[in-house]
């Protein structure tokens, strides 16, 4: 088990993306504090982990919100003993989300205090708590789209992720000597209730597909496993970087500098 002994906050948990990470660091050892906002959710993602013989808690918390972010790792500490990995994947994609003209500064706000501000947060109150474990590790979710345009106009989405990769990389740098390492994963389009509601036709999928490689949409599981790398041992001299997980979009069409 690749995460035996080990307390890991996963935001953002209560489906999707932050569930399967919840599931599979517990199937691996961890006891995972689950935080979303949605109550219903967490509560299915820690029965989950219960059924399948695992440890966890619910949070219940809004990412964008300070005492609620400390109120997560708070409870890490109080219930199970210390933070040993933080993996900041709560986030969202407003489908009113446009270009610069046509999206609303609500819009633009609210997307950067999620996705963006969340990021910071959790690092701001988990890093003190992996100090007091003696180190560990970060896990932040960005996206494929701070490598290139998204192909439908979402600015606040793009822009809020681009923030988490540069982010990610001055916090490696900073926390590097401390035993803490902090990187990001950057997935591509994914089959997630999320994209799926955007992409809401045959003819909207089929335009996405065309540009990927492989040929089909990522699973939430396969993010997961590689959230799973970056938390573990294995990925123990990896710092301050963008594991892109895209079915080789990036490879496709970012040019190399």
């Amino acid at each position: 088990m690749r995460l035996r002994g080990k307390v890991a906050l996963v935001t953002g948990a209560g489906s999707g993306i932050g569930r399967e990470i919840a599931a599979l660091f517990s199937a691996e050892g961890a006891i995972v504090v689950v935080a979303d906002v949605m109550e219903v959710g967490g509560g299915e993602t820690v029965a989950l982990i219960e059924k399948q013989g695992g440890r966890a808690a619910f949070v219940k918390g809004d990412v964008s919100r300070s005492s609620d972010v400390q109120a997560m790792v708070a409870a890490a500490e109080r219930d199970f003993g210390g933070l040993d990995v933080l993996v900041n994947n709560a986030g969202i994609m407003e489908s009113t989300d446009d270009d610069a003209v046509r999206t609303e500064e609500s819009v633009w706000e609210k997307t950067l205090a999620v996705n963006l501000k969340g990021v910071f947060l959790g690092c701001k109150h988990g890093i003190p708590a992996l100090r007091r474990a003696g180190g560990g590790a970060i896990v932040n979710m960005a996206s494929f789209v701070a490598f290139m345009g998204a192909a439908m106009p979402q600015i606040a989405y793009t822009a809020s992720k681009g923030g988490v990769v540069a982010l990610t990389r001055e916090l490696a740098v900073i926390h590097a000597r401390e035993n803490i390492r902090v990187n990001a994963l950057c997935p591509g389009p994914l089959r997630t209730e999320l994209l799926m509601k955007i992409l809401d036709t045959e003819e909207k999928k089929r335009r996405r597909l065309v540009h990927i490689p492989m040929g089909r949409f990522g699973e939430a599981r396969e993010v997961a496993q590689a959230a799973l790398f970056l938390a573990s041992d294995a990925a123990s001299f990896i710092t301050g970087t963008c594991l892109l997980v895209d079915g080789g979009i990036t490879a496709a069409y970012v040019t190399p500098l």
